[in-house]
């Protein structure tokens, strides 16, 4: 597991705010949330970013996508929510393993920053 703060979270080494668990990815309220619902969804796997996938991640990828619709809806959301991530520095990412971001609660613009 890489040791980065998703890695030392996955690793039960830094507490979070669990919204979801199963064996490919864990889902975590944001610390610095940008909208009333702000969750990451962390894959197991330690990808850096989706730029780094392979064709064998596909299945891990969609189901990111499908857990990140499920805790929108779980929380009310399923109507209305944004899924982002990042892939490098400069595109925002910030911590080098692969999240999505899920928001929601608010009114969100386009294009995003």
């Amino acid at each position: 597991m890489a040791d980065t703060v998703f890695g030392k979270i996955l690793r039960g080494e830094l507490p979070a705010t669990f919204l979801h668990q199963d064996d490919r990815c864990i889902v975590i309220r944001d610390i610095a949330p940008r909208a009333p619902l702000h969750a990451l969804v962390i894959p197991r796997k330690p990808l850096v970013s989706v730029a780094g996938a392979t064709a064998e991640d596909a299945a891990l990828l969609g189901h990111l996508m499908l857990v990140a619709a499920k805790v929108a809806a779980d929380h009310g959301h399923g109507a209305a929510f944004r899924v982002v991530t990042n892939a490098g520095e400069g595109a925002g990412q910030s911590v080098p393993h692969l999240h999505l971001h899920v928001l929601a609660g608010r009114p969100l613009t386009w294009p995003p920053g």
